[in-house]
């Protein structure tokens, strides 16, 4: 009785994963810095393999918790609130680079950015037009959104578990058609990466968001294998809130990135 537990916290267990995620980390920090050196890519890949055997193994012991009962009411507000703090991380790295493409646009004369001469977009940029591909990939990430939503109201207001699964299994077709569309606009590009600010701020800025979106599909899609093996209720689903949250960030972010790199940055 003397080790009962009275309270609605969950004492983690010591656990070997932080070491390891930050082994992992340091390992891709330094091995990129080796391949920049052209010393190849394999100690990239190496910290690369460990980060993401750390995140698979790590989040796989958060869902078993879950799933034994330790997520209390206490512990989910607090997983929440981690979770708002690391989109909020994520506000603050996009903003970087909406800084930078809008201080070349409305200045684009300077020590750094000599070759600009006072245009913008450069002379010889020729820009995408905003509306026919990314438009189309606007109304399919905003579409996904909606499915993502449609999955979140079936299972909290309804308990609904089959809509659930065909509004996850939409909004994952449609990010995975959102991501093959954006490949084909990246192979018609007119411009590269190098040798321009605007390529440079265009394809980070774009680039990262594809990549977030590659990352909120995998999300969405481990929620749909969840559900399949039976997981999450009306009261317990932290995890498909979260991915909720991030495919709705990722959403916001393309809304501010077609306003202004597309439409008004042309």
């Amino acid at each position: 009785m003397a080790h009962e537990k009275n309270h609605d916290f969950h004492i983690l267990a010591p656990s070997i994963w932080p070491f390891a995620g930050s082994l992992g980390a340091f390992i891709m920090l330094f091995g990129s810095v080796l391949w920049m050196h052209d010393h190849g890519p394999w100690a990239f890949l190496v910290g690369l393999a460990l980060v993401l055997y750390v995140m698979f193994a790590w989040w796989s012991e958060v869902v078993h918790e879950g799933q034994v009962g330790d997520h209390t009411p206490v512990v989910r507000i607090g997983l929440r609130y981690g979770f708002i703090m690391f989109i909020m991380s994520e506000v603050m790295f996009f903003a970087a680079w909406f800084w930078s493409f809008f201080k070349h646009a409305m200045y684009p004369m300077g020590p750094d950015s000599p070759s600009v001469d006072g245009v913008w977009p450069p002379a010889g940029i020729e820009t995408f037009d905003p509306w026919h591909l990314p438009l189309i990939n606007t109304l399919i990430l905003l579409c996904s959104g909606a499915a993502a939503t449609w999955a979140h109201h079936a299972l909290v207001h309804e308990n609904n578990r089959q809509d659930m699964k065909w509004g996850l299994m939409l909004a994952v077709a449609l990010g995975a058609l959102f991501t093959v569309f954006q490949i084909y606009e990246y192979s018609h590009a007119a411009f590269g990466l190098g040798g321009n600010i605007y390529g440079a701020n265009f394809f980070m800025a774009t680039g990262f968001h594809g990549f977030h979106v590659l990352i909120g599909t995998i999300f969405l899609l481990v929620c749909l294998a969840r559900v399949y093996k039976g997981h999450f209720t009306p009261e317990q689903h932290v995890g498909f809130e979260a991915a909720a949250w991030y495919w709705h960030f990722v959403d916001v972010v393309w809304l501010f990135l077609f306003a202004s790199i597309y439409i008004w940055g042309a």
